[in-house]
């Protein structure tokens, strides 16, 4: 063993000598199953538990709940020239990264750009590009 792992596990050791694991939550229950990640490779499973326990989100995750956001605020501003402007300019922005990230797939973007463009305005269809 390395000099570090003897340390820890006699930290370990002293500290339930002292009981300090005698009340703990779950004690002497089994552990839970892993049902969280079950398509997740075993040996991946603890990497991401780590991740989403540091608050991690996958920039895909953050893009597609900013989008949403941006299309509230947007439904919300249809009065509001610059703003609508503004949140209009920064959806496309988003919808483009977006896009990037998967790859240049962009065709579920596209349709959310023409229901929104619906909304904006129903006598006018976006463009086909």
């Amino acid at each position: 063993m390395l000099f570090l792992e003897r340390l820890a596990e006699q930290k370990i050791q002293e500290a339930q000598a002292r009981g300090e694991f005698d009340h703990l939550p779950g004690a002497g229950k089994p552990l839970p199953e892993e049902e969280d990640l079950p398509g997740v490779d075993p040996a991946l499973r603890m990497a991401y538990r780590v991740l989403k326990n540091a608050g991690y989100v996958p920039e895909e995750v953050r893009l597609r709940r900013e989008i949403a956001e941006v299309q509230q605020l947007l439904w919300h501003s249809l009065e509001d020239e610059l703003l609508s402007s503004k949140a209009r300019r920064r959806l496309l922005m988003l919808t483009e990264r977006l896009g990037y990230l998967r790859g240049g797939n962009l065709m579920v973007e596209d349709r959310y750009m023409d229901r929104i463009a619906e909304r904006l305005d129903p006598d006018k269809k976006r463009p086909a590009d």
